[in-house]
């Protein structure tokens, strides 16, 4: 029987088990700092165009999301999302636990796009009363979506300039970004991901290994991100697994 489920109802890729028994016993410092995810991080620097990324290791896609999203907002900001958005939808409510708003904005096939977050923030700032309000701190979006739609080069650069052009971080949700990139329709590489976007994130648990997902800030991450990770119980004793 063929399954079209993500790899996750499975353990991972036998070459990955393989590289893990392997290197069972080795003896290694804790926490990711050692070779083995050393150079998984130089691997992901050269595959995304970007040698100066900094690069983090964590176990799943809500630990992600949480944690990058937190790192990026003040207390009085929120996220802007669609409203399809995994986020606002399939996390629980992970990211208002977190002390921040899910934003939601009307979608088109699951994408948002750059006219509704431009006429949103024209609005939102037209409003002599926006102080009162959660202020939108940054961009979530995923690719896939929860649609399982794609956004074209173009539609990506057009997010990525409104953002830009209002100082609000654009984080992609990779959870599923290998499907993505691997598919026949799409024209996105993943040095366009990190030309593109200020956070995202490589997810390797829906695509064959064992868990792990690889946290990206193409310009440098949040200041004390590591700490941010620790406080939200995602560094992990053991971080060569994931490297």
């Amino acid at each position: 029987m063929l399954s079209f489920e993500s790899d996750y109802i499975q353990g991972a890729h036998p070459a990955i088990l393989s590289r893990m028994t392997a290197e069972n016993l080795m003896p290694r410092p804790g926490y990711g700092m050692d070779a083995v995810c050393e150079s998984a991080k130089a691997k992901i620097r050269e595959a995304c165009a970007c040698p100066q990324a900094d690069v983090s290791f964590l176990v799943g896609g809500t630990q992600a999301n949480t944690i990058v999203i937190s790192s990026l907002l003040a207390p009085y900001e929120g996220v802007v999302s669609a409203s399809t958005g995994h986020i606002g939808v399939h996390e629980a409510g992970a990211i208002e636990a977190a002390g921040h708003k899910v934003l939601p904005l009307p979608e088109q096939d699951g994408k948002l796009t750059a006219e509704a977050l431009s006429a949103y923030l024209s609005a939102f700032y037209a409003d002599e009363a926006y102080e009162h309000m959660v202020i939108p701190g940054m961009v979530y979006i995923s690719h896939p979506t929860e649609y399982g739609s794609l956004y074209s080069l173009s539609e990506l650069e057009a997010l990525s300039r409104v953002c830009r052009e209002n100082r609000l971080p654009l984080f992609m949700d990779g959870a599923r970004l290998g499907y993505g990139l691997m598919s026949r329709h799409t024209d996105v590489t993943l040095p366009d991901v990190a030309r593109l976007c200020d956070a995202f994130y490589i997810g390797g648990t829906k695509v064959g290994a064992l868990m792990g997902e690889a946290v990206v800030f193409p310009q440098g991450a949040p200041k004390h991100f590591v700490t941010t990770i620790k406080q939200h119980g995602g560094l992990l004793a053991k971080g060569w697994l994931l490297g």
